[in-house]
């Protein structure tokens, strides 16, 4: 199975181009903060593959935690993590944008 870090590369990099583009890189960097922090919480990890939980009531509720619930790049983003089943990955993506970011 493919690291982390590996996992997490083309994920940094498309929310870094983004995020580049639409002059938004501390933005991303702080929903991406929040959002693996959110994660890193047991009772929000508990949710993640939880078959009582859709994965858009998931993303949702993870875009209200960092206060991007308007956000629908970051919506449509998440979404793509979430139905990759690669959420695991999110504080290693925020790692990676940071590099790329510095």
């Amino acid at each position: 199975m493919a690291d982390t870090a590996t996992i997490a590369r083309p994920y940094a990099r498309a929310a870094f181009d983004y995020a580049r583009g639409a002059n938004a890189l501390p933005a991303w960097s702080e929903l991406l903060a929040k959002v693996g922090a959110a994660l890193a919480d047991e009772r929000v990890a508990a949710l993640v593959g939880n078959p009582h939980v859709r994965t858009a009531e998931l993303v949702d509720f993870l875009l209200d935690l960092a206060g991007a619930s308007g956000n629908a790049t970051a919506r449509n983003f998440l979404r793509l993590v979430a139905e990759n089943r690669r959420l695991d990955a999110v504080p290693a993506i925020a790692a990676q944008y940071e590099v790329l970011r510095a």
